[in-house]
Protein backbone atom coordinates (compact mmCIF):
# COMPACT_ATOMS: atom_id res chain seq x y z
CA UNK A 1 0.00 0.00 0.00
CA UNK A 2 3.34 2.40 -0.04
CA UNK A 3 2.64 3.21 -3.70
CA UNK A 4 0.98 6.48 -4.17
CA UNK A 5 -2.05 6.42 -6.55
CA UNK A 6 -2.80 9.54 -8.72
CA UNK A 7 -6.95 9.86 -9.87
CA UNK A 8 -7.71 12.06 -12.60
CA UNK A 9 -11.46 12.88 -13.13
CA UNK A 10 -13.50 13.34 -10.10
CA UNK A 11 -17.69 13.36 -11.41
CA UNK A 12 -20.43 11.76 -9.98
CA UNK A 13 -18.15 8.27 -10.71
CA UNK A 14 -14.81 9.00 -9.61
CA UNK A 15 -15.40 10.82 -6.64
CA UNK A 16 -17.02 8.14 -4.88
CA UNK A 17 -14.03 5.90 -6.38
CA UNK A 18 -11.63 7.87 -5.37
CA UNK A 19 -12.61 8.54 -1.74
CA UNK A 20 -13.06 4.10 -1.47
CA UNK A 21 -9.63 4.48 -2.29
CA UNK A 22 -8.98 7.15 0.69
CA UNK A 23 -11.13 5.33 3.31
CA UNK A 24 -9.00 2.26 2.04
CA UNK A 25 -5.72 4.14 3.40
CA UNK A 26 -4.22 4.94 -0.03
CA UNK A 27 -2.74 8.28 -0.39
CA UNK A 28 -4.34 10.20 -3.06
CA UNK A 29 -2.90 13.10 -5.98
CA UNK A 30 -6.07 13.95 -7.27
CA UNK A 31 -7.16 16.50 -9.99
CA UNK A 32 -10.43 17.29 -12.06
CA UNK A 33 -10.83 20.35 -14.39
CA UNK A 34 -12.85 21.73 -11.88
CA UNK A 35 -11.78 22.94 -8.74
CA UNK A 36 -14.87 21.82 -5.91
CA UNK A 37 -14.29 17.74 -6.07
CA UNK A 38 -10.35 18.45 -5.56
CA UNK A 39 -10.79 20.90 -2.68
CA UNK A 40 -13.34 18.50 -1.29
CA UNK A 41 -11.20 15.30 -1.32
CA UNK A 42 -8.48 17.75 -0.20
CA UNK A 43 -10.14 18.12 3.23
CA UNK A 44 -10.63 14.60 3.40
CA UNK A 45 -7.07 14.17 3.23
CA UNK A 46 -5.96 14.05 -0.61
CA UNK A 47 -3.62 16.22 -1.94
CA UNK A 48 -4.51 18.52 -4.78
CA UNK A 49 -2.58 18.56 -7.97
CA UNK A 50 -2.36 20.92 -11.57
CA UNK A 51 -2.58 18.36 -13.99
CA UNK A 52 -2.70 15.28 -14.73
CA UNK A 53 1.21 15.09 -15.79
CA UNK A 54 1.75 16.68 -11.85
CA UNK A 55 -0.50 13.70 -10.71
CA UNK A 56 1.59 11.56 -12.55
CA UNK A 57 4.82 12.73 -11.49
CA UNK A 58 3.50 12.37 -7.45
CA UNK A 59 2.17 8.39 -8.39
CA UNK A 60 3.09 5.63 -9.18
CA UNK A 61 -0.14 4.45 -10.58
CA UNK A 62 -2.71 6.69 -12.14
CA UNK A 63 -6.50 6.19 -12.43
CA UNK A 64 -8.30 8.00 -14.62
CA UNK A 65 -12.11 8.21 -14.79
CA UNK A 66 -13.41 10.80 -17.28
CA UNK A 67 -16.43 11.16 -19.42
CA UNK A 68 -15.15 9.97 -23.03
CA UNK A 69 -12.55 8.90 -25.50
CA UNK A 70 -11.68 12.66 -26.12
CA UNK A 71 -11.15 13.26 -22.27
CA UNK A 72 -9.40 10.22 -21.44
CA UNK A 73 -6.87 11.26 -24.53
CA UNK A 74 -6.09 14.36 -23.72
CA UNK A 75 -5.69 13.20 -19.83
CA UNK A 76 -2.85 10.61 -21.16
CA UNK A 77 -1.57 12.18 -23.73
CA UNK A 78 -1.96 15.79 -24.07
CA UNK A 79 0.50 18.57 -23.38
CA UNK A 80 -0.52 18.79 -19.35
CA UNK A 81 -1.02 14.81 -19.71
CA UNK A 82 0.03 12.05 -17.84
CA UNK A 83 2.68 10.72 -19.81
CA UNK A 84 4.36 14.27 -19.76
CA UNK A 85 5.05 13.99 -16.07
CA UNK A 86 5.00 9.48 -15.75
CA UNK A 87 8.21 7.52 -15.21
CA UNK A 88 9.58 4.64 -16.64
CA UNK A 89 6.93 1.88 -15.18
CA UNK A 90 3.88 3.97 -14.22
CA UNK A 91 0.62 2.24 -14.36
CA UNK A 92 -2.21 4.34 -15.83
CA UNK A 93 -5.34 2.74 -15.50
CA UNK A 94 -7.94 4.62 -17.11
CA UNK A 95 -11.50 3.04 -16.24
CA UNK A 96 -13.48 5.03 -17.97
CA UNK A 97 -15.93 4.14 -20.68
CA UNK A 98 -14.92 4.87 -24.19
CA UNK A 99 -14.34 3.13 -27.69
CA UNK A 100 -12.18 0.26 -27.74
CA UNK A 101 -10.23 1.52 -30.66
CA UNK A 102 -9.31 5.02 -28.49
CA UNK A 103 -8.31 2.18 -25.74
CA UNK A 104 -5.80 0.73 -28.13
CA UNK A 105 -4.10 3.97 -29.44
CA UNK A 106 -3.48 5.28 -25.55
CA UNK A 107 -2.24 2.27 -24.64
CA UNK A 108 0.05 1.93 -27.68
CA UNK A 109 1.36 5.55 -27.10
CA UNK A 110 1.87 4.99 -23.63
CA UNK A 111 3.80 1.95 -24.14
CA UNK A 112 6.06 3.42 -26.89
CA UNK A 113 6.61 6.13 -24.12
CA UNK A 114 7.41 2.84 -21.35
CA UNK A 115 4.49 3.25 -19.50
CA UNK A 116 1.99 0.50 -18.93
CA UNK A 117 -1.64 0.78 -19.42
CA UNK A 118 -4.95 -1.05 -18.35
CA UNK A 119 -8.47 0.19 -19.87
CA UNK A 120 -10.38 -0.95 -17.08
CA UNK A 121 -14.31 0.52 -17.37
CA UNK A 122 -16.76 -0.46 -14.69
CA UNK A 123 -20.46 -1.47 -14.34
CA UNK A 124 -22.73 -0.35 -11.63
CA UNK A 125 -23.55 2.95 -11.78
CA UNK A 126 -23.43 5.85 -9.15
CA UNK A 127 -24.59 3.66 -6.15
CA UNK A 128 -22.10 0.55 -6.74
CA UNK A 129 -19.43 3.28 -7.28
CA UNK A 130 -20.43 4.81 -3.69
CA UNK A 131 -20.82 1.31 -1.87
CA UNK A 132 -17.48 0.14 -3.91
CA UNK A 133 -19.40 -2.71 -5.75
CA UNK A 134 -18.01 -1.85 -9.11
CA UNK A 135 -18.14 -4.78 -11.99
CA UNK A 136 -14.65 -3.63 -12.94
CA UNK A 137 -13.98 -5.47 -17.13
CA UNK A 138 -10.13 -5.09 -17.55
CA UNK A 139 -7.75 -5.01 -20.83
CA UNK A 140 -4.41 -4.94 -20.92
CA UNK A 141 -1.03 -7.22 -19.78
CA UNK A 142 -1.62 -9.48 -16.80
CA UNK A 143 1.08 -8.81 -15.04
CA UNK A 144 -0.37 -4.70 -14.85
CA UNK A 145 -3.56 -6.32 -13.85
CA UNK A 146 -2.23 -8.18 -10.99
CA UNK A 147 -0.55 -4.81 -9.52
CA UNK A 148 -4.05 -2.75 -10.03
CA UNK A 149 -5.86 -5.69 -8.51
CA UNK A 150 -5.97 -4.73 -4.82
CA UNK A 151 -7.45 -0.97 -6.26
CA UNK A 152 -9.91 -3.33 -7.80
CA UNK A 153 -11.20 -5.06 -4.91
CA UNK A 154 -11.43 -1.85 -3.24
CA UNK A 155 -13.32 -0.63 -5.50
CA UNK A 156 -15.64 -3.17 -7.19
CA UNK A 157 -16.94 -6.47 -6.61
CA UNK A 158 -15.59 -8.01 -9.08
CA UNK A 159 -12.06 -7.65 -11.88
CA UNK A 160 -11.90 -9.64 -14.77
CA UNK A 161 -9.24 -9.60 -17.29
CA UNK A 162 -10.76 -10.05 -20.91
CA UNK A 163 -7.93 -9.23 -22.83
CA UNK A 164 -5.47 -6.72 -24.30
CA UNK A 165 -5.73 -3.21 -24.92
CA UNK A 166 -9.38 -2.15 -25.90
CA UNK A 167 -11.11 -5.91 -24.73
CA UNK A 168 -12.10 -4.05 -21.25
CA UNK A 169 -14.22 -1.72 -23.10
CA UNK A 170 -15.22 -3.91 -25.70
CA UNK A 171 -16.86 -6.10 -22.96
CA UNK A 172 -18.73 -2.94 -21.42
CA UNK A 173 -20.11 -2.40 -24.59
CA UNK A 174 -21.71 -5.60 -24.93
CA UNK A 175 -22.57 -4.68 -20.95
CA UNK A 176 -24.39 -1.67 -22.19
CA UNK A 177 -26.14 -3.35 -25.40
CA UNK A 178 -27.91 -5.95 -22.76
CA UNK A 179 -28.66 -3.34 -19.50
CA UNK A 180 -30.14 -0.75 -22.17
CA UNK A 181 -32.30 -3.53 -23.83
CA UNK A 182 -33.21 -4.92 -20.52
CA UNK A 183 -34.84 -1.40 -19.49
CA UNK A 184 -36.65 -0.85 -22.79
CA UNK A 185 -38.27 -4.33 -22.50
CA UNK A 186 -38.86 -3.58 -18.52
CA UNK A 187 -40.26 0.00 -19.69
CA UNK A 188 -42.71 -1.73 -22.21
CA UNK A 189 -43.67 -4.69 -20.24
CA UNK A 190 -44.95 -1.93 -16.87
CA UNK A 191 -46.31 0.20 -19.66
CA UNK A 192 -48.34 -3.14 -21.23
CA UNK A 193 -49.12 -3.84 -17.38
CA UNK A 194 -50.97 0.00 -16.86
CA UNK A 195 -52.58 0.11 -19.53
CA UNK A 196 -53.89 -3.18 -19.51
CA UNK A 197 -55.49 -2.06 -16.05
CA UNK A 198 -53.05 -4.39 -13.90
CA UNK A 199 -51.37 -3.16 -11.04
CA UNK A 200 -47.22 -2.47 -12.60
CA UNK A 201 -45.77 -3.08 -8.72
CA UNK A 202 -47.75 -6.08 -8.86
CA UNK A 203 -46.65 -7.49 -12.05
CA UNK A 204 -42.98 -6.45 -10.88
CA UNK A 205 -43.23 -8.61 -7.78
CA UNK A 206 -44.98 -11.56 -9.95
CA UNK A 207 -41.96 -11.73 -12.61
CA UNK A 208 -38.96 -10.62 -10.89
CA UNK A 209 -38.36 -14.28 -9.25
CA UNK A 210 -38.80 -15.83 -12.26
CA UNK A 211 -36.56 -16.39 -15.47
CA UNK A 212 -37.20 -12.31 -16.25
CA UNK A 213 -36.11 -11.58 -13.25
CA UNK A 214 -32.56 -9.41 -13.14
CA UNK A 215 -30.81 -6.99 -11.04
CA UNK A 216 -31.83 -4.23 -13.97
CA UNK A 217 -35.45 -4.89 -13.05
CA UNK A 218 -34.31 -4.70 -9.32
CA UNK A 219 -32.70 -1.52 -9.35
CA UNK A 220 -34.86 0.17 -12.22
CA UNK A 221 -38.53 -1.36 -11.97
CA UNK A 222 -39.11 0.55 -8.66
CA UNK A 223 -37.84 3.98 -10.43
CA UNK A 224 -39.74 3.76 -13.13
CA UNK A 225 -43.03 2.73 -10.88
CA UNK A 226 -41.73 5.64 -8.37
CA UNK A 227 -40.97 8.26 -11.35
CA UNK A 228 -37.54 8.76 -9.81
CA UNK A 229 -35.33 9.41 -12.46
CA UNK A 230 -32.19 10.87 -10.38
CA UNK A 231 -29.36 9.77 -12.32
CA UNK A 232 -27.23 7.01 -10.94
CA UNK A 233 -26.05 6.76 -14.82
CA UNK A 234 -27.28 9.30 -17.00
CA UNK A 235 -29.30 8.98 -20.30
CA UNK A 236 -26.55 10.77 -22.30
CA UNK A 237 -23.67 8.63 -21.03
CA UNK A 238 -25.36 5.21 -21.84
CA UNK A 239 -26.14 6.85 -25.46
CA UNK A 240 -22.47 7.08 -25.79
CA UNK A 241 -21.92 4.06 -25.11
CA UNK A 242 -24.51 2.76 -27.57
CA UNK A 243 -22.62 5.24 -29.89
CA UNK A 244 -19.60 3.66 -29.56
CA UNK A 245 -20.96 0.14 -29.60
CA UNK A 246 -22.84 1.33 -33.24
CA UNK A 247 -19.09 2.76 -34.22
CA UNK A 248 -17.38 -0.76 -33.21
CA UNK A 249 -20.37 -2.53 -34.73
CA UNK A 250 -19.53 -1.11 -38.22
CA UNK A 251 -15.31 -1.49 -38.06
CA UNK A 252 -16.03 -4.85 -37.60
CA UNK A 253 -19.17 -5.02 -40.64
CA UNK A 254 -21.70 -6.52 -38.53
CA UNK A 255 -25.30 -5.71 -37.59
CA UNK A 256 -26.81 -5.11 -34.11
CA UNK A 257 -30.34 -4.81 -34.42
CA UNK A 258 -31.41 -4.28 -30.85
CA UNK A 259 -28.73 -2.16 -30.60
CA UNK A 260 -29.38 0.48 -33.50
CA UNK A 261 -33.25 0.62 -32.13
CA UNK A 262 -31.88 1.35 -28.49
CA UNK A 263 -29.33 4.37 -30.19
CA UNK A 264 -33.03 5.54 -31.83
CA UNK A 265 -34.72 5.76 -28.56
CA UNK A 266 -31.69 7.33 -26.87
CA UNK A 267 -31.57 9.71 -29.19
CA UNK A 268 -34.91 10.82 -29.11
CA UNK A 269 -34.39 11.30 -25.06
CA UNK A 270 -31.31 13.22 -25.73
CA UNK A 271 -33.23 15.67 -28.36
CA UNK A 272 -36.00 15.97 -26.01
CA UNK A 273 -33.87 16.90 -23.20
CA UNK A 274 -34.06 14.43 -20.83
CA UNK A 275 -30.31 13.33 -21.21
CA UNK A 276 -29.81 14.17 -17.59
CA UNK A 277 -32.23 11.96 -16.56
CA UNK A 278 -31.43 8.69 -15.43
CA UNK A 279 -31.46 5.04 -17.56
CA UNK A 280 -34.54 4.63 -16.10
CA UNK A 281 -35.90 7.41 -18.21
CA UNK A 282 -36.16 5.26 -21.15
CA UNK A 283 -39.69 4.74 -19.59
CA UNK A 284 -40.03 8.45 -20.92
CA UNK A 285 -39.86 6.88 -24.65
CA UNK A 286 -42.25 4.05 -24.23
CA UNK A 287 -45.34 6.29 -22.29
CA UNK A 288 -44.85 9.19 -25.12
CA UNK A 289 -45.47 6.02 -27.89
CA UNK A 290 -48.07 4.24 -26.26
CA UNK A 291 -50.09 7.27 -24.60
CA UNK A 292 -49.83 5.84 -20.97
CA UNK A 293 -47.83 7.05 -18.21
CA UNK A 294 -46.40 3.94 -15.46
CA UNK A 295 -47.90 4.29 -12.53
CA UNK A 296 -50.12 2.56 -10.07
CA UNK A 297 -54.14 2.31 -9.57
Amino acid sequence: MAEKIGFVGLGIMGKPMARNLMKAGYQLNVYDLFPEPVNELAAEGASPSDSPADVAAKSGVTIVMVQDGPQSEVASLGENGIVRGASPGHLVVDMSSIAPGISQKIGAALSDAGVNFLDAPVSGGEPFAISGDLAIMVGGGAENFERAKPLFDVIGKSSVLCGGFGAGNVTKLANQICVGANIHGLAEALALATKAGVDPQTVFEAIRGGLAGSNVMNAKAPMMIERNFQPGFRIELHYKDINNAMQTARELNMPLQVTANLQQVLTSLVVNGHGKDDHAGILKFVEFASGVQVKRP
